[in-house]
């Protein structure tokens, strides 16, 4: 079973189960009560977004070496206590449950969640291929 990562908004593949949004706010112009029936996420982990600043980097980033910057400094963000306990979690969970963790980046090569797919790796996550 899996961890799934996934763009939020696009429809879930079958059998994909809880989907975590890992996301620092929620979908714009989108009721609250509609985020799964809409295929967002079904539950917020915010904690596992970059920060407001680091998101903005992020997104800035125009070269190899700012995205390596980037990658970086929310790697670090994600060895912090909190943080790095979930990711422990969620690397367990996968080989028990079927869930999927995402964001809104249309590229996920340049999305923080490509970076949570290798921290989930690192912790020896069981990761579907897409």
């Amino acid at each position: 079973m899996p961890v799934r990562i996934v763009q939020l908004g696009t429809p879930r593949a079958p059998g994909e189960g809880l989907r975590l949004g890992t996301v620092r706010r929620p979908p714009r112009g989108v009721p609250k009560e509609e985020f799964a029936s809409r295929d967002y996420y079904d539950t917020w982990l915010p904690n596992l977004a970059p920060s407001a600043d680091l998101m903005a980097e992020g997104r800035a980033a125009q070269t190899d070496k700012e995205w390596a910057a980037f990658k970086r400094k929310y790697q670090a963000e994600m060895n912090q206590p909190d943080a790095s306990r979930v990711l422990d979690l969620l690397a367990a969970l996968s080989h028990q449950a079927s869930f999927s963790v995402g964001c809104y980046c249309d590229d996920e090569q340049h999305c923080h969640r490509s970076v949570l797919r290798e921290l989930l790796a690192q912790r020896g996550a069981e990761i579907a291929r897409d």
